[in-house]
């Protein structure tokens, strides 16, 4: 069977931008194959998952083929099945309380309504 590196493989499907993106992608952490944490030169074949933390979300794809070299984004989709759930629409997300920066500490009153909100 054909064996590729993993961060190889991310940038020539278009994972990422760039190589060096991919590797440091992998020594932060962000890349799993089969669930296990990746480093960048460990080798990858078809019917692998791989799982890329990007943007704060988790993009799930399973090796179908090897390629080596960056190609087309048309010819790189032929390489891989995408499982990505789909992300919720912003209106469904829920809504995150943000205070402004430099507003310092909240008073008690905006305390107990961040903690009302928070269900606490």
């Amino acid at each position: 069977m054909e064996k590729a590196r993993v961060d190889s493989w991310i940038w020539a499907v278009r994972i990422t931008k760039t190589r060096s993106a991919a590797t440091t992608a992998c020594k932060a952490g962000h890349v799993r194959v089969n669930g296990e944490r990746a480093k960048p030169a460990q080798p990858i074949g078809p019917g692998d998952e791989v799982r890329v933390r990007q943007h704060g979300f988790d993009r799930i794809v399973v090796v179908t083929g090897i390629i080596l070299k960056r190609t087309s984004a048309a010819e790189a989709a032929k390489h891989f099945e995408d499982r990505t759930p789909p992300r919720l629409p912003k209106e469904e997300a829920g809504f995150v309380p943000v205070r402004d920066p430099g507003a310092g500490r909240p008073s008690k009153r905006e305390r107990r309504d961040l903690e009302k909100l928070r269900g606490y």
